[in-house]
Formats: C-alpha cells, structure tokens, sequence
C-alpha cells in the first residue's frame, strides 16, 4: 500500500457568518490546535466559533431579570447511529466542539419537500448541539458536477456549471424562507477537483481502485468491510440510480470515482486524462478537507445510507486507514402516498410551491410534528395544521407582547409557585425530549400548557385575578420564545408573521379581506334582524373556506382555521 501522506490535512480555516434568530450569538474567530499525524505534527485550522451565552440563558439559578429558572435535568445527548443502529451517547471527538457534514442537494433544479425536511432536520440538531454549548463546524456541500446537471443543461442549452450556481442560489433562498441557519462552509465539487483528484490518487496508490480507459473505479472487492453501514452484501447490489453498467467492472458493484471526459461535458486535467469526478468522491474530499479524516456528524436522507456512504466510507478508508466517522445519522422519507417523493418519481412539490400558498414556518412546523426518522406523509390537512397552530402561537405572544409593553416597569422579581411549576415542566420536557433524539413532536406538544396558561392569565376572568399575572406572562413569554429559537420557529415579528398567516389563509381561500368584512357585517344584520340561519349560513361557508369567524364582546374578527372538509377528513383519520 502505499503511504497515507495527507490523511489530516484540511483546506484551509473557516469564519463563521452571523446566525439569526439563533439563541447564541457566535463570534467570528477560528481556532487552531495540534493534531498528530503518523508521520508528523502539523497545525489544523478549524472552524469552530466561540459561543457567547444569552441574555436569558436556559441555566440553573436567575437569569439577569432575576426570576429563578428551573432546575436543568441531565442533558446529556443521545442519537440514533446508523452504523450501530441504535441510539449512542453523544461524545465528541475533541470536547466541546463538533465537526458536521450533510450532503447537499444535486443543483440542478428548485429543491422538494423531501429536501426541505433533511435540512430542517440538521438545522434542528446544528442549533440544539449550539444551544448545548458546543462550537460547531457545519459543513453542507453543493453538488455542481453531476450526470443530472449536464442533462438538464442540454435541454435548456445553458452551461452546467452556470445553471448549477442558478439553483444553488435557489436552493440557498429556500433555506432562508424556512429559516435554516448558515453552515459554516459550503463547498462546491467544481471548486475542489485539487482536492479530489488527490484523494483518488491515495486511492489508487493504496491498491484500491484500477484504471480503464481513462476511467477509474473502485475495486470493491478489496475492500472487505464494505456493506457495513447499509448490512448489504456484495452479491445484493445491484444497478440502481446513477449507478452505471458497465461490462469493463471486475464487479457489478465497483463504482466509479473518475470519469473521463465525453464530447460536450466539462471536464478537468488529471493523471488518468480529462475527466470529471464520480458523485461519491465529492463528499469524501470535501468532507476531509474542512473537518479531516476522522470527525463526529454525518448526515443525510435515508436514501443516501446505499449506495452514498456506503461509498464513502469504502473510499475515505482507502485513501486513509485511520479515517472514522463516529455518527452516522439519517432523516426519513417524506412521502406522497406512502410513496417517497423524489424528482426521479416526479411526485413532488417544490419547496416554492408549497410556501407560495404557506407560511415557511408553517412548513418547519409540519416537518418537525414528526420524529425525523420516521416517514412523513405529505398532506393539505397537516399542513393546514401546521398553519392554524403556528397561527395561535403567534397570536398568543402577540397577546404578550401588547400586554407587557403597557408593564414595562415596575414588574417584580418573583413569579408564583404554579408558574413556576408550569416554567420548570416545559424546561425539563424540552430537554429530555430533544437529547432523546431529538424527540421535536413532544417538544412541540410541551407547548400547549405554557401557551393555554398565557391565554388564561390574559383573557379569563379568574386568570386576570392572579397576583403576580403580569410577572407570569413575561416568564412565560421568555421560556417560550428562547426554545422557539432553539427550533427555529421564532419570527423576526410576531405582528408581521400573523399577518402573514392571514394573507396566504386569503390566497388559499380565494378571498380578499374586504369580502370576508362584508360577510362579516351582513352576518351582523342577519342576527340583528334574528336570521339565524342565514347567520350560520355565513359563518358555515366561510369555515369550508378555512376562514373562523370569532365572536367577542367587541366585535366579530376572523383568523385562518383549517378548512371544514379537511377537518372533517381529519376526524375521521383519527
């Protein structure tokens, strides 16, 4: 074999950009440290960023307002590995940081749904190991070199890599709509053929792969550990996407990790000829290149666990024996039909069809209501869900925020005994449940207790009575909107969200807000004059149509609800 001469050496230092709406902020600042190599030490610049604590950290004791916060229960994080395939204990490689690595999306047309939920789900995990006060090196990458690409630009009669850089600025615009933070790098494949190249090179050069006209694969077979991370075995694998037949493989299951160059394809210079990389190559390179050989998070969709990584691992063990991977983690399907959704199916929706008519975070909200490993089913009726809950969360804050803008000063230090029983269950149910693998459904039904109780101290008659209400309701709102945060569901403004929520609830229902006010006012006139029926009428039309009209002493008002057939088709599922 030959010798392992870069097994450790990562690109280059990384800088953090700022996150929003993150419950930390993180400085801009890398850190170095010492690493031992076989054959030398050398000086590894990583990309991990300094945590700063919150103004109202989640901690034992007072937060800087004074108000005692509850007792933190044990945190200590536990995640499903697929390697084991069973839930671990969390343990980094190098206390207190983590080094993480997601495939990234094929840029080659606007993400699905199905994307939207593998990236929603690390963007969970990213934030919530933050929250844990672990620095944190996030690395997601962009395949812009892919058989898919060229295709696609053929049609169109574009170049592959413009067309490829166009989506991939699509697909990060998504991201911000569905409010995923930045990683800390994002590399391209056509920025890294350097890096590529080389890692084949300690391929080959190991005894791992073979040469045939210009092209190279890897000789599977020479790899004894192979099916590891799937449970496959050689004689299972068969052709499958983008998984070529080739008659001059020693073994259907080699694949290939350089290709030579095709009239009409882009394509770089290396020692075997010009050609482009194979798709599994990228993310080793790159993943090596900015986190080294061994570090702590990979993920991606459960479609990728065979053949992707499998791959990965074959050739990242290859080109260097000690490469490790601790965690390999996998998000489940989304599914149309208990069919997964994939553009190869052409049953998808894309993410801009979806928040066309949806609040983005009504989309968040829908994809985290089911653990991130189970399969998910798209539907309007959870989706319409999604939005009506999202809707009262929102307006409850919103409550909050009306009413504590009136008590700006003069609010005490302490809070009753029953609130605080309420605060410490939320507290301790968020994090019990999110370092149980990252358990998001039972974090997002913990809310209603804190929520139901804001709305009784602000609207009831006996909350209104309470000492120490308007103390309640700022401890409430505090708790609330920090885990919020932690999940990304926090709005920039809860008053623009709400409306927000209303305009798309408008647009679904092919309605403008001056129609539903002139139904509003003949509805009035109708029970003014005792037509009742006609009255029930109105409101029963409008509820078909998602919209709820709300009786007060001070007036009717409506908000977005979900549609009465779906509500119906809901019942009757349950």
């Amino acid at each position: 074999m030959g010798t392992l001469l870069k097994c450790y050496r990562p690109l280059f230092s990384i800088r953090f950009s700022s996150f929003p709406n993150s419950l930390h902020s993180p400085q801009l600042s890398s850190h170095s440290f010492k690493f031992n190599h076989p054959r030398r030490r050398i000086l590894i610049r990583r990309c991990f960023a300094s945590l700063s604590p919150s103004s109202h950290p989640l901690i034992n004791g007072k937060t800087s307002d004074g108000n005692l916060q509850p007792e933190i229960p044990s945190s200590d994080l536990w995640l499903h590995n697929t390697m084991s395939k069973k839930k671990e204990l969390f343990k980094p490689k190098v206390e207190g940081r983590v080094g993480m690595y997601v495939c990234g999306v094929t840029a080659y047309d606007l993400s699905h749904i199905g994307h939207a939920r593998v990236y929603v789900t690390f963007d969970v995990l990213y934030r919530y190991l933050k929250h844990l006060d672990y620095e944190v090196c996030y690395v997601r990458n962009f395949t812009d070199v892919d058989d898919k690409i060229i295709a696609r630009a053929n049609e169109l009669g574009e170049d592959p890599i413009n067309l490829s850089r166009r989506y991939c600025d699509e697909f990060n615009q998504d991201m911000v709509h569905l409010q995923c933070l930045p990683p800390s790098a994002e590399p391209r494949v056509s920025d890294h053929m350097p890096q590529i190249i080389d890692m084949i090179k300690q391929i080959v050069d190991n005894g791992y792969a073979y040469r045939v006209e210009g092209d190279v694969f890897f000789a599977v077979e020479k790899f004894p550990e192979y099916g590891q991370l799937s449970g496959r075995k050689l004689e299972d694998n068969r052709a499958g996407e983008r998984v070529a037949v080739d008659s001059r493989k020693r073994n259907p299951a080699d694949f290939a990790l350089w290709k030579s160059a095709k009239e009409g394809e882009p394509f770089w210079e290396s020692p075997w000829g010009p050609g482009r990389p194979g798709w599994h190559i990228e993310c080793s390179a790159m993943s090596a290149a900015y986190l080294g050989h061994t570090f702590d998070i990979h993920g991606g969709g459960m479609d990728l666990v065979f053949p992707h990584h499998e791959n990965e691992i074959a050739q990242s063990c290859a080109a260097c024996k000690q490469s490790n991977v601790s965690y390999w983690i996998h998000n489940g399907f989304v599914t149309i039909d208990s069919e997964k959704m994939s553009k190869s199916l052409g049953n998808f929706f894309t993410i801009r069809q979806v928040i066309d008519l949806y609040h983005p975070l009504a989309l968040r909200l829908f994809l985290m209501g089911t653990h991130y490993r189970s399969p998910i089913n798209y539907s309007d009726v959870l989706l319409e869900s999604a939005s009506e809950r999202l809707f009262y969360i929102y307006q409850t804050l919103h409550d909050c925020e009306d009413v504590l803008r009136q008590h700006d000063k003069g609010l005490q230090e302490s809070i009753p005994p029953e609130t605080s029983d309420i605060i410490n269950k939320f507290h301790n149910d968020f994090l019990a449940s999110m370092s149980d693998d990252l358990h998001t459904p039972v974090v997002l039904a913990a809310l209603s207790d804190p929520l139901k109780t804001i709305n009784d101290l602000l609207h009831t008659r006996k909350g209104k009575k309470q000492a120490l209400r308007i103390e309640s309701v700022s401890a409430l709102e505090r708790i609330i909107r920090n885990i919020l945060n932690v999940l990304g569901l926090m709005p920039t403004s809860y008053c623009e969200a709400l409306q927000q929520l209303r305009d798309m609830a408008l647009k679904r229902a092919k309605l403008t807000e001056g129609e539903i006010l002139r139904k509003i006012e003949e509805r009035n006139e109708a029970r003014k004059n005792k037509e009742y029926e006609k009255s029930d009428a109105i409101r029963k039309d409008l509820a078909v149509l998602g919209i709820a009209l709300m009786d007060t002493p001070t007036g009717t008002s409506w908000r977005p609800a979900i549609p009465l057939a779906l509500q119906e088709q809901q019942v009757a599922a349950t």
